[in-house]
């Protein structure tokens, strides 16, 4: 599939954050990490591949990207939500892009995937995760697209996938933009997903009494009222990004907690019917 047809321009934000970056990406509190030099897709096709064997083959990654596959594991969150060669997916308030070329490696180049972001996004550090994401594709990840976008125009945008991703961000588009539109962003979600389609979610666990919106973390329990309320299932959880000595009360930017928080894995699931 190809995103031609989802050509909605992107939206100027006027939200003035001044105190607060999106959520590890590990990304928004500091620049997306300098990527490799432009190469072409790795010749071997992924479809022989597990997702691991992919990651480590690839020539594209930058040694930067790679040494955080330890702490957020995504061969492994990957395979468990069921990604595979040949789809299409979206990889939602994308930011800079790591997320995204894992999936460009992991669909493989009968795949594709578009890398979203959101107004919200796109406002922060006057524009570099924009610029940054541009700088990552280039001429490198033949298979993804740059897809700037509101909510409402994703939803509206007519594009069909079989995966979506929200990496560490949902908590920002509950907090820093507002819960209705956490609301309407997981409504897009299950409005571009294919009948049966999957939509993964990673975020920093809070507790329900915490200051959460200061923190950067959510409560699972929201996360997974807002999926039920716009018509997922919940299919599947993990526990294998969970740190129990992360006590849900530091900031998850704090020195010492940074990169290990303890992080929570849904599965939802779009009905096949």
């Amino acid at each position: 599939m190809r995103y031609s047809k989802l050509t909605a321009a992107f939206v100027a934000s006027a939200i003035i954050l001044a105190a607060c970056s999106p959520a590890e990406q590990e990304a928004p509190a500091v620049a997306e990490p300098e990527v490799a030099a432009p190469a072409a897709m790795a010749a071997e096709s992924t479809m022989d591949q597990n997702i691991g064997t992919a990651l480590a083959a690839a020539a594209t990654r930058s040694e930067e990207d790679a040494a955080r596959d330890a702490g957020r594991k995504p061969a492994e969150v990957l395979e468990f939500l069921g990604v595979e060669p040949g789809m299409d997916v979206i990889d939602l308030m994308a930011a800079g892009g790591w997320y995204s070329e894992v999936l460009s490696i992991a669909v493989g180049d009968t795949g594709s995937v578009a890398a979203q972001n959101s107004p919200l996004i796109l406002s922060f550090r006057d524009g570099a995760y924009g610029v940054a994401l541009s700088e990552r594709i280039g001429d490198r990840l033949a298979n993804v697209t740059r897809v700037d976008s509101s909510w409402a125009e994703l939803g509206a945008s007519g594009a069909q996938y079989d995966f979506a991703l929200s990496a560490l961000n949902l908590h920002d588009a509950y907090y820093l933009e507002s819960p209705e539109a956490a609301a309407e962003m997981l409504t897009a979600v299950y409005t571009v997903l294919k009948p049966g389609g999957v939509f993964g979610v990673i975020d920093h666990a809070g507790s329900p009494d915490s200051p959460n919106n200061e923190l950067h973390r959510i409560d699972k329990a929201i996360v997974v009222e807002l999926a039920t309320a716009a018509g997922f299932t919940v299919e599947d959880e993990s526990d294998m990004l969970a740190n129990s000595e992360d006590d849900h009360t530091q900031n998850v930017f704090s020195e010492g907690i940074r990169g290990k928080t303890d992080r929570f894995l849904l599965k939802l699931r779009k009905p096949a019917g």
